[in-house]
């Protein structure tokens, strides 16, 4: 008996040193999977932080306009606004791991063009060709951590390509930062062309060390493939079983939608007992005219022998191995189906909405222009370059925070926590930029003259009189000295008269002879207050409405459509970007908004945002992701978008949808 008793024990050792072993090479894996999938965020992020600083010496390089700086940052998000809704066909046709490679390939041969780039049309082009592999990668690389993710896990993973994205935007700062230092003419080629390395980094993991996506597997009907990647990825063999079951039964069900009445075109929804490895009953169509109903039967006492002895995983991936999901409809019937389709319907307005939000909150202004904002606030373009660095780290830092406490205190409280600091940092810095303004030197006489053309500019919401260093420095080929804006260029006023030169530099009367010609150089107050709500807005912007809408859109569809209601949310976000990116010189231009008044605005969305989250925003921690379908479903709505009938759709609620196997 001791004999037995230790030999036992010795076995029940034995198992739980291999469970441990599998569970820490789970981990590995997940890790690994987790960091090459998100170097697709990395990109986006280096996309989105290298312009900032690259574009300087690219306007001094070309002698851009306005409007050119304008259309070199905002292509790149036009032609990943278009890449993004390509890509939900190419995800369906393809697979997840496929559209990777592609996005890879593409950023790749993109940051080559730009880095050779030769005049403003190869840049342009460039930056083109960068959009769409950055389009494709910021769709599908939140699906396929999704996907494969635990569910446990899946919030802290997806956050990590947030975190990604963040650090993306932080390296990139300091490599303009370097650059711009060592080679102060050319080194935007450096800056752009770098961008290859990561993406090639991503092309080779994928191709040799990463699996598709098991549910993108199951749809396509290669049960075996998906079963054996899950194996790899979970803690036990049962719960890789129990997942696939979910899978298998939601695809089960998308399988039938559409036909008439039938859930299945003669065929049979299987559900097993994981736990027994064994069938527990099947549903199946009714052949009664008369009833729609689905049919429950026992299959515990079935006999299994003979042709009957197949293993229950054989007999359950039967009907998704024969009836993989085709897609032989075209966009927009697929589309129009999904918004039929009531609980997708719901989420596609939320997930839209919150990457909406995002952009519009201001945060591509910051990153995309964030040395030339320091340079309205009074730093030198060395200066602003290093800084808008070196505060995109604050933004890393918030993302950090984030990756900690999602799975600890949900999505939703970090949302509005986020958004209401983003708010008030928003207001901060759009009062940054009054105070640099009414804190630099004033003009003696500020009036409209006809014979000084600095004396007044063409305004919207103030009355364009130049009545302070900061409104004359705005003014193109104007200059401000001892009280007066005059003509003049970086060397000095045209009439030399004007800034008399004083050895002491400083007049009797106190004012400055210094010739202020691209900022003010005495608004201090303004420049410290710049600083310290761009940092706080990062921060804040980090903790959860950088990385969390990316969580949120990637979980919150059914498998159905989620590359497709993913794909729509995505084209969203890259539309605000646009519109964004490609309107804020503009906006922030004195004839518009003014830069305080820009930040205003972009505030005041913030804070709109921050009402209609509190009301709408549900909490998904800790939930599969079928669960979280159940979080948009409304009393009978179920049954008119699926076609199901009411027992059909009850006995689906019971046994599908109960939790079971989390």
């Amino acid at each position: 008996v001791a004999y037995i008793e230790g030999k036992a024990n010795s076995n029940s050792h034995d198992d739980d040193h291999e469970d441990e072993e599998r569970r820490d090479r789970v981990q590995k894996k997940m890790n690994t999977l987790t960091t090459l999938a998100a170097i697709g965020g990395f990109l986006f992020g280096y996309d989105t932080g290298v312009i900032s600083g690259a574009m300087p010496p690219i306007q001094r390089a070309f002698d851009l306009s306005t409007i050119q700086q304008e259309v070199i940052v905002s292509c790149t998000v036009l032609f990943a606004f278009g890449a993004s809704l390509y890509g939900s066909k190419l995800n369906e046709d393809n697979g997840r791991k496929y559209t990777i490679l592609v996005s890879s390939f593409i950023f790749t041969l993109g940051s080559i063009v730009l880095c050779l780039a030769w005049d403003y049309v190869s840049l342009t082009f460039g930056r083109c060709i960068v959009g769409v592999g950055i389009g494709l990668a910021s769709l599908t690389t939140p699906i396929y951590i999704a996907e494969v993710a635990q569910p446990a896990m899946r919030g802290t993973l997806v956050t990590v390509n947030g975190l990604m994205i963040c650090f993306g935007q932080f390296s990139a700062g300091m490599i303009d930062g370097i650059f711009a230092s060592l080679f102060p003419n050319s080194g935007w080629r450096f800056m752009l062309g770098l961008a290859a390395v990561p993406s090639l980094i991503m092309l080779v993991g994928f191709k040799f060390y990463l699996p598709e996506s098991p549910r993108w597997l199951v749809m396509n009907g290669r049960v075996d493939e998906a079963r054996e990647v899950l194996m790899s990825v979970r803690d036990s063999d049962e719960q890789a079983l129990n997942e696939l079951k979910e899978i298998e039964m939601v695809c089960s069900v998308m399988n039938g939608r559409g036909q008439d009445d039938d859930i299945v075109d003669d065929e049979q929804c299987n559900l097993y007992d994981y736990d027994n490895h064994d069938l527990r009953f099947t549903i199946e169509d009714s052949n009664d005219e008369d009833d729609g109903d689905l049919q429950l039967h026992d299959m515990n006492n079935r006999d299994h022998s003979g042709d009957n002895n197949t293993s229950s995983y054989q007999r359950q991936s039967t009907s998704i191995r024969n009836n993989p999901q085709s897609s032989t409809s075209s966009y927009f019937e697929d589309l129009s189906n999904m918004l039929k389709h009531a609980p997708t319907r719901r989420a596609l307005i939320l997930g839209c909405g919150i990457m909406v939000l995002q952009q519009l909150s201001g945060i591509n202004t910051v990153m995309y222009y964030a040395a030339s904002i320091y340079e309205m606030s009074g730093f030198d373009e060395q200066k602003a370059i290093w800084l808008s660095g070196f505060t995109a780290l604050a933004q890393v830092t918030g993302v950090l925070v984030s990756l900690h406490l999602i799975e600890k205190k949900g999505r939703r409280p970090l949302v509005l926590f986020s958004l209401f600091f983003v708010t008030l940092s928003l207001i901060g810095l759009g009062g940054s930029f009054l105070l640099a303004r009414i804190s630099s030197d004033p003009i003696s006489q500020p009036s409209v003259d006809e014979n000084n053309e600095c004396s007044y500019q063409k305004a919207l919401v103030w009355n364009g009189i130049t009545s302070y260093c900061y409104d004359c420095t705005l003014i193109e080929g104007c200059g401000f000295c001892d009280g007066v804006c005059t003509m003049g260029d970086s060397s000095g006023p045209f009439d030399a008269s004007y800034c008399p030169w004083n050895d002491d530099n400083d007049g009797d009367d106190g004012i400055s002879k210094e010739w202020d010609f691209d900022n003010c150089v005495e608004e201090e107050y303004g420049s410290i207050s710049s600083v310290f709500f761009m940092v706080l807005y990062l921060l804040s912007f980090g903790i959860a409405m950088g990385p969390i809408p990316w969580t949120i859109n990637s979980e919150i569809y059914p498998l159905e459509y989620r590359s497709l209601a993913v794909s729509c949310s995505t084209a969203i976000n890259w539309i605000g970007n646009f519109v964004v990116s490609a309107t804020f010189l503009t906006i922030s231009s004195p004839a518009v908004l003014t830069s305080y008044g820009a930040f205003w605005l972009y505030g005041s969305v913030a804070l709109a945002g921050l009402l209609w989250l509190y009301f709408a925003l549900p909490e998904t921690k800790g939930m599969s992701l079928e669960e979280i379908e159940e979080l948009f479903q409304r009393p009978g709505d179920n049954m008119q978008t699926s076609g199901l009938s009411a027992a059909q759709k009850e006995l689906l609620a019971r046994n599908t949808f109960s939790g079971g196997g989390h």
